[in-house]
């Protein structure tokens, strides 16, 4: 029997390979190392984002408790917001470097 969070899950898998697969066909036309790695990052945010939801769905998949039992045991799994936090934080801070306007020189 197939649990309802797989299937966000697989959804959510799906995306994250379709995002890896859509930035890795667009390449940065800069030759800097710099804009290089941070365009990296920013694919790996990217796609990452997408992998730490699947992930979630799949960690309330596990979870057999019902009711309150339910609610403390998956209350258990507040430390997976930190695993969503850094690919966000990677693709906001990325997209804005390299959105940057760094003048003639640069």
């Amino acid at each position: 029997m197939i649990r309802p969070e797989w299937i966000p899950a697989a959804v959510f898998a799906v995306l994250g390979v379709r995002s890896l697969v859509h930035w890795l066909r667009h390449p940065l036309t800069s030759d800097v190392r710099r804009d290089q790695v941070l365009f990296a990052l920013f694919v790996l945010g990217r796609a990452g984002l997408w992998f730490a939801l699947a992930g979630l769905f799949l960690l309330y998949g596990t979870v057999d408790a019902e009711g309150r039992a339910f609610a403390e045991e998956a209350g258990e799994l507040r430390w997976y917001l930190a695993i969503l936090a850094v690919p966000s934080a990677l693709q906001f801070v990325t997209a804005f470097l390299l959105g940057r306007d760094r003048g003639p020189e640069g």
